[in-house]
């Protein structure tokens, strides 16, 4: 016979970690493309996205 492991249930800590704190405004940023320019602003953009949630923002250099 197989062994029989015990599953447990996340805690309502565990299942909400990442989402709480970037429905806080605290993403965690990663520079997804480096170096684009913007034609309009005529200035390089670095587009960013969260990690977690997958929001993304760019800033003009």
């Amino acid at each position: 016979m197989a062994d029989i492991l015990p599953f447990k249930k996340k805690n309502p800590a565990a299942k909400a970690k990442g989402v709480t704190l970037c429905r806080s405004g605290f993403h965690k940023w990663l520079i997804e493309s480096n170096k684009q320019f913007d034609v309009k602003q005529g200035k390089l953009v670095t587009a960013y996205k969260c990690s977690r949630c997958g929001k993304t923002k760019s800033k003009a250099i």
